[in-house]
């Protein structure tokens, strides 16, 4: 039956990885996030890993946005504040305004209307900037009306709302894989390829 096999968990260091070069040199998704007003250090460094495991393009950081190298931020980041581009920017109007001329489409991370869902995402969105705001007040209404087009995370539960970090997990993955789905011919490389187990000689067809 297909669901009786064995699943084994793969010991951490026998899980393939790109060095710090490689990763630097590797092609990227044409995905951004820009980290505007976040106070939280700790945040920050979780936009870090996440932009890293994502294969995003940069990390730009805006307005009291904490910059590397920060204590607080390198207790979440892990170090990917080494493995992940990244710039800061005073100003997010001008770095919304230097990324429309580059080509970039932005789009904020945030409850509003009119917004899309991951799966609206057409090849027209792309490349992209994703917006992050405020822990506490999101995205500013001034830094909405500069943005392209609103991205919306469905909400099931009480709150209505997620820690932006987290937020920004849920988001990039969202987009990333609906570039990947979008653009089949133009998906950057993933390091992770499980090894073989010559001994298992099982299939789902057994």
């Amino acid at each position: 039956m297909p669901f009786l096999r064995m699943i084994k968990k793969i010991p951490h260091e026998e899980i393939p990885r790109f060095s710090l070069g490689e990763v630097l040199n590797q092609p990227r998704h044409p995905v951004k996030v820009m980290v505007h007003n976040i106070r939280s250090l700790y945040n920050v460094g979780s936009v870090f890993r996440t932009a890293d495991s994502a294969g995003i393009a940069e990390v730009i950081l805006c307005g009291y946005t904490g910059a590397p190298p920060r204590k607080e931020i390198e207790k979440t980041a892990l170090g990917s504040t080494q493995s992940v581009r990244w710039r800061y920017h005073a100003s997010i109007f001008d770095a919304i305004a230097e990324e429309k001329a580059a080509g970039y489409r932005i789009g904020a991370l945030e409850i509003a209307r009119p917004s899309l869902s991951f799966n609206d995402l057409e090849r027209e969105h792309f490349p992209m900037v994703l917006v992050l705001g405020n822990e506490i007040t999101g995205v500013d209404d001034d830094v909405l009306a500069s943005c392209d087009f609103a991205l919306e995370i469905p909400q099931f539960g009480y709150k209505q709302s997620l820690n932006v970090a987290v937020a920004f997990g849920v988001g990039v993955y969202g987009v990333v894989d609906r570039y990947r789905t979008l653009f089949p011919g133009e998906r950057p490389p993933i390091p992770f390829q499980p090894p073989v187990d010559a001994g298992d000689t099982s299939s789902d067809a057994d």
